[in-house]
């Protein structure tokens, strides 16, 4: 099966040919544990976690490997530390621990390499001696810095003229720098502040170095596919390109991916605007990670996104008329694979757009089709839900926990029994009390041959 990706490297879509088919590798940003992770933080997680899946389906699972980092050094962490009194180690440990919880709900397969910037700070100490050995970076007042100058290629991969990046970095104006766009690769650390021995001193790495290090150590000088938002391409992806090629002697990564923006209710997402939705708060609004995960989907990950609950209400309704297809499936029956239509359209660089309504299109099939057809067809939308981190609940389980209502499940149970003894005690007037309780909670009643009642929400 061939693969097109868009290249934000060229600029055009191109063939994806990896360097080594039995040795796949991406690299993906990841978050700043300073914070919880908001939905634009999210895009990323969930669109290149359906790259992750389409490249192990196409190479296989042991010939793929991805890695997807935690910033647990930086000046955001420190600034944190200082307003909540908190010390850095629990800020950090907790809101990665809570990271890894919400991206979870939202069926983001784990990582093959995580690595943490703290646990690589020798691999960058190392890296920034390389550049400064080969020309490319300079140690001055406690710091150390890569000279722009010295890469041939600086802004092939923003488009930009120098004095346009250095317009639009607002970088530090000082006068240890021999160019205002050097981009410190070290930085001294005052005693409050973590540090670490270096030859430049106690200190503690840049932004940039930190990923190049990081990536070179897990995946090689030169990998398949660097990806990370829109909003990642300038500074921070044209200065990685920048220290892994010169230190490296080779291209870092092949083909460069980037998601667009995420708006909501169409105005820019804002605290002020009472607008910002993190991952955490809407699960702990009893919203379904997967309804926020299809939601993400929705778009094609190159273009803007708008993102609200309107747009999540309609993604949960949609998954509960896939669940109710999937009712029945036994694996055993038809194991579970992608169509054809799901494949090419995620094959055709990401296009979820279209691989959603190829899920519609099977499921309107289930919905036709004969008793004898409906496995195969089920099968096919098992298959191609799990390439995209869909439908990974059993249908009973989805109905009974995708909504919050009034009544737990416990209680639903307890109504449902005290509903069966009214009924067999002739109370009908009661039993129809029961039920129409539960149904303005949402709960529909499904009465079985035998007298037995399910229960399903929706």
């Amino acid at each position: 099966m061939s693969l097109q990706f868009h290249n934000t490297l060229s600029g055009t879509l191109e063939a994806f040919t990896p360097l080594d088919a039995n040795n796949v590798r991406m690299y993906v940003c990841g978050p700043t544990v300073y914070d919880y992770a908001h939905v634009g933080n999210a895009r990323p997680i969930v669109v290149f976690d359906v790259l992750y899946r389409l490249l192990r389906q196409v190479y296989g699972v042991e010939a793929v490997r991805y890695t997807r980092n935690v910033t647990d050094v930086d000046d955001k962490i420190i600034e944190r530390a200082l307003e909540s009194g908190e010390s850095i180690d629990v800020i950090t440990q907790r809101t990665t621990d809570i990271f890894h919880e919400d991206i979870a709900a939202l069926n983001a397969l784990p990582p093959d390499y995580e690595p943490r910037c703290t646990g690589y700070i020798p691999q960058m100490v190392a890296m920034i001696e390389e550049l400064i050995e080969k020309g490319h970076a300079y140690a001055a007042e406690g710091h150390a810095l890569f000279a722009i100058d010295s890469y041939e290629g600086y802004g092939r991969l923003s488009k930009r003229d120098m004095q346009d990046m250095i317009a639009g970095a607002r970088v530090e104006v000082a006068p240890y720098k021999r160019n205002p766009g050097d981009f410190v690769l070290w930085k001294p650390s005052s005693d409050d502040q973590p540090g670490w021995p270096s030859p430049w001193g106690r200190g503690r790495p840049g932004w940039h170095i930190e990923c190049s290090a990081m990536a070179r150590d897990t995946l090689g000088a030169s990998f398949d596919i660097h990806a990370g938002g829109l909003d990642l391409i300038f500074p921070h992806h044209e200065n990685e390109i920048a220290q892994s090629c010169s230190a490296n002697d080779a291209e870092m990564a092949h083909t460069w991916m980037h998601n667009g923006y995420i708006t909501v209710n169409g105005e820019k997402m804002s605290k002020s605007l009472g607008n910002f939705y993190t991952v955490h708060q809407l699960l702990e609004a009893g919203i379904p990670g997967e309804a926020i995960r299809m939601a993400l989907l929705s778009g094609h990950y190159r273009g803007p996104m708008d993102f609200s609950k309107e747009k999540i209400a309609e993604s949960k309704t949609q998954l509960n008329r896939m669940y109710r297809a999937l009712e029945g499936y036994d694996a055993a029956k038809a194991e579970a694979r992608p169509a054809d239509g799901v494949l090419a359209a995620l094959s055709d660089d990401l296009n979820t757009p279209q691989a959603l309504a190829e899920l519609h299109a099977l499921v309107t099939d289930i919905n036709k089709a004969e008793d004898a057809d409906k496995p195969g067809l089920q099968a096919q939308l098992k298959g191609s839900a799990d390439l995209l981190g869909l439908l990974q609940e059993a249908p009973k389980a989805w109905f009974q926990s995708a909504n919050a209502g009034r009544y737990s499940a416990d209680e639903i149970e307890a109504m449902i029994a005290a509903r069966i003894e009214a009924r067999a005690n002739k109370d009908f007037a009661k039993a129809d009390e029961l039920r129409d309780a539960l149904v303005a909670d949402g709960v529909e009643l499904l009465d079985r041959p035998g007298g037995k009642t399910e229960w399903r929400r929706l």
